[in-house]
C-alpha cells in the first residue's frame, strides 16, 4: 500500500482542488490518504471531513513533525509525502510502485510552476539534476517505510530544511530516483514574495544551513521576509 502523507496548515484555498484530484487518482489503487493538520484556525480540518478525506491532528505543530505523525497513523509500506499546494501526475502511484521495484529505495519528481513565469521555468530547470542542493519539499517525496524508520524519519528539531536533509539521509541508505516527469506547485508565495526575493531568502537559508546557523535564526528571517 501506497500512503499520501499531507501536512496542513491553514491550507483551505487548496484543498478543494486538491483532496478530489488525489481521490481520483489513487481510485481502485492500493493506496490511502492522510492528511495531518499543524493547529490550523481557518476551515481546513472542515473542509477535508466534508470530502471525505481522513485528518488527524499532529500534538506537535511543523511540518517534520507533521509527516512523522502522518507516518505512524498509515498503514503502507510506501510513504508519499506530499505539500498541499502541489499536484503529482494523475499516474504518480505507478510511478512510485514502478521505482520501488527497481529498487529504488526513495525518490521525488523533476518541478514545475502554475503559474509558470520565466524565472520560474529557469528555477525548475534544475531540478532535473541530481544534486542534493536543487531538493525541494515540493518536489515530493516517496521512500518505502523500511527506509524512513531507518534513519528515524524527518528530524522534528528542524523547523526549516527538513525536505533537503531526509533526502541526503536516505541517499547514504540505498538508490534515489529523479523521475523523470513534473509535479505541478503553486507559484502562490512568489507571486506574493516577489520571484528574485523569495529566490534569494530560499538560497540564504540554504547557506545558512550548511553554515551551522541555529534553526530559531533561519525560520525568524524566513518569517520577516515573506510576512
Amino acid at each position: 500500500m501506497v500512503s499520501i502523507i499531507i501536512p496542513v496548515f491553514n491550507e483551505e484555498s487548496t484543498l478543494n482542488d486538491l483532496i478530489p484530484y488525489l481521490q481520483n487518482a489513487i481510485k481502485d489503487k492500493n493506496a490511502e490518504l492522510l492528511l495531518i493538520d499543524g493547529g490550523s484556525s481557518d476551515n481546513t480540518i472542515q473542509i477535508c471531513k466534508e470530502l471525505g478525506a481522513t485528518i488527524y491532528t499532529s500534538p506537535l505543530k511543523g511540518r517534520a513533525s507533521q509527516m512523522n505523525y502522518g507516518a505512524e497513523k498509515c498503514s503502507g509500506d510506501i510513504l508519499y509525502f506530499l505539500h498541499a499546494d502541489s499536484l503529482p501526475p494523475q499516474n504518480f502511484i505507478d510511478d512510485i510502485l514502478e521505482n520501488i521495484n527497481e529498487d529504488y529505495i526513495a525518490g521525488c519528481y523533476r518541478l514545475a510552476f502554475k503559474p509558470e513565469l520565466p524565472l520560474l521555468k529557469l528555477y525548475a530547470w534544475f531540478t532535473k539534476f541530481d544534486n542534493d542542493l536543487f531538493r525541494f519539499g515540493d518536489q515530493s517525496l516517496f521512500v518505502t517505510r523500511k527506509a524512513f524508520e531507518k534513519i528515524g524519519g524527518f528530524d522534528h528539531k528542524l523547523k526549516v530544511m527538513e525536505d533537503q536533509q531526509i533526502v541526503v539521509d536516505l541517499k547514504k541508505e540505498g538508490k534515489f530516483k529523479i523521475v523523470n516527469n513534473s509535479i505541478i506547485t503553486s507559484s502562490r508565495k512568489y507571486m506574493k514574495v516577489g520571484v528574485l526575493k523569495l529566490q534569494l531568502v530560499f538560497t540564504i537559508i540554504v547557506i545558512f544551513y550548511y553554515l551551522g546557523v541555529s534553526q530559531k535564526v533561519m525560520a525568524d528571517f524566513y518569517a520577516k521576509q515573506v510576512q
